[in-house]
């Protein structure tokens, strides 16, 4: 267990529909062929991880100018980015009292665009940046071709990073912080186990879980954000069985009322 504080930077959300984040959220019968969309906003946020041997900032969001340019305008309508110029990365760690240089350390659970967007505050440094190898070659392969995913702008990550690539599905680079691949929304999605001294073990899972009816109901993702319906099966049979060993405490990605609930953070 390690005597960390993990503090949670609200960035900002977007606006979608919810059938991105819960598979058949809203379909048709014969009734109601063109029944409503659910059309909601989901936070996007950072975390901030003091531990003893490094400040980590764990992803950095949506770029500041995603819905000025940054992203293609097919993105910005499917995931608007409706208050992204009000939350630059830098301007929101010094609304929770960091500034860029404290930060030892960045991991990116992986790329998308609603992830990565605060990676250019670190090009050209020697700040490591940790992200999984099988999430770095499939975020160029889909930013470089027409294929894999389109979520990733190549704006983004193309920088001068000193990247450290982790290679295996479980890496603890921190005393008591494990890197832990969760394929599935993507095959590098990485989540992240902490053992708190003050809390206990917490589990973020990223983006492999979104929201609560993702974790407790077992409804995957929307179609187009999953990468592997196996793998994501999977992964999130490896979540509950982290939740067990540990009596964890899971974090998903872009649950609005948990979201609420987490950001005392942990350990503060």
């Amino acid at each position: 267990m390690v005597n960390a504080e993990v503090h949670v930077i609200d960035r900002g959300g977007l606006y979608c529909d919810m059938n991105y984040m819960m598979e058949a959220n809203t379909i048709g019968s014969h009734d109601e062929p063109n029944p409503d969309t659910e059309y909601d906003e989901i936070p996007v946020w950072n975390l901030v991880i003091d531990h003893p041997e490094a400040t980590i900032l764990w992803d950095t969001g949506s770029h500041h100018d995603a819905a000025d340019g940054h992203w293609p305008e097919g993105l910005v309508q499917a995931f608007y980015p409706h208050d992204a110029s009000d939350h630059r990365l830098d301007d929101d760690l010094e609304a929770a009292g960091y500034s860029l240089d404290d930060i030892d350390a960045v991991f990116q659970s992986h790329l998308h665009l609603d992830h990565a967007g605060g990676l250019e505050f670190f090009a050209g440094t020697d700040t490591p940046v940790y992200v999984h190898e099988e999430e770095l070659k499939f975020a160029y392969y889909s930013a470089k071709t027409d294929e894999g995913s389109a979520a990733y702008v190549l704006d983004d990550f193309d920088h001068d990073l000193n990247w450290q690539v982790l290679h295996r599905d479980r890496e603890e680079r921190f005393t008591d912080l494990e890197f832990v691949r969760f394929p599935g929304h993507t095959p590098g999605l990485t989540g992240s186990v902490i053992h708190l001294d003050s809390e206990g073990t917490v589990v973020f899972t990223g983006d492999q879980v979104y929201m609560d009816e993702n974790y407790e109901e077992g409804t995957p993702l929307g179609g187009p954000l999953v990468w592997g319906k196996t793998e994501w099966a999977e992964s999130m049979n490896r979540i509950r069985e982290l939740e067990r060993r540990h009596d964890a405490e899971i974090v998903f990605g872009h649950d609005p009322e948990q979201f609420e609930a987490i950001q005392p953070g942990w350990g503060v």
